[in-house]
């Protein structure tokens, strides 16, 4: 296995990890926490991942397995919608999170197994079919993001869960994902290319794109993950955009599989920002 995607693996496990510090020590009630995403508490945000874990797990295990399910469960997106949430919605705080120790350590060695047997495969997801490694990144970025709404909805402080240069996988998805963000609403993607200049939190810069082309993003990475994973609305960030190609996207901008959906209204989630 090659020492990138090992690196990726560990950046994964390390998401995991920082998550899992956020809500180890909560109570009953603390799992019964309200999050930003309307119905959801902390323990569906959990719960959610460790669903997907699970069969991301399969997906890298068993693609044909996988697919087969799949299109069975979307015959009927109630009941799998009422599957996934199911988890979290059953089990107690302490049994979800050994649930999710178990469902994300699967996937870990499923996804490392998969890439001993061949780096370059491509793996089929509940969108189109995504390379070994952005099928990876993709989990990363969940992870991330549902720990995010799991933050605010505690309205914890940065340092609770605090940023760090991980946040160059999500951003690269990101900007991976600008023409799916189109095609997931029917719409063609402009030709204009967009260049994405981020300061991670070491302070080291993130760069995407096209250095010639007059639409630009620059700002903190951690606002521009914040956009593209739809936790926060372009006008609640620092973001500087430029021009009207990249205005437009990050007007729409969507870095995860699923029917369109769109960013928060501005000011509608401004918490888990504080320092302390």
């Amino acid at each position: 296995m090659a020492g990138s995607f090992r690196s990726l693996l560990a950046d994964l496990e390390a998401e995991h990890d920082s998550l899992d510090r956020v809500v180890a020590g909560l109570d009953e009630r603390g799992w019964d926490t309200s999050t930003p995403a309307e119905g959801w508490r902390v323990r569906d945000q959990v719960g959610h991942l460790t669903f997907f874990d699970r069969t991301a797990a399969q997906s890298a295990r068993d693609p044909e397995a996988f697919v087969a399910d799949r299109d069975r469960a979307l015959a009927d997106i109630t009941a799998f919608a009422r599957d996934a949430e199911s988890i979290g919605r059953t089990l107690s705080g302490d049994a979800l999170l050994d649930a999710w120790r178990v469902a994300r350590a699967e996937l870990v060695v499923a996804l490392a197994t998969a890439a001993e047997c061949d780096e370059s495969a491509r793996l089929p997801w509940y969108g189109p079919p995504m390379s070994l490694r952005s099928f990876t990144t993709a989990r990363l970025m969940e992870t991330w993001a549902h720990g995010q709404d799991v933050v605010d909805g505690l309205d914890l402080p940065l340092t609770a869960r605090p940023p760090t240069d991980r946040l160059a996988h999500i951003a690269f998805l990101g900007c991976a994902t600008r023409g799916w963000s189109y095609v997931v609403r029917g719409r063609e993607a402009p030709a204009s290319p967009v260049l994405v200049t981020l300061t991670l939190p070491s302070g080291a810069t993130f760069t995407n794109g096209d250095p010639s082309a007059a639409d630009r993003v620059q700002g903190a990475a951690l606002d521009f993950c914040l956009v593209v994973t739809q936790r926060r609305n372009v006008a609640d960030t620092e973001l500087e955009v430029t021009g009207d190609a990249a205005t437009e996207w990050l007007s729409i901008a969507q870095a995860f599989a699923g029917g369109p959906t769109l960013p928060p209204p501005p000011g509608a989630r401004l918490t888990g920002r504080r320092s302390a």
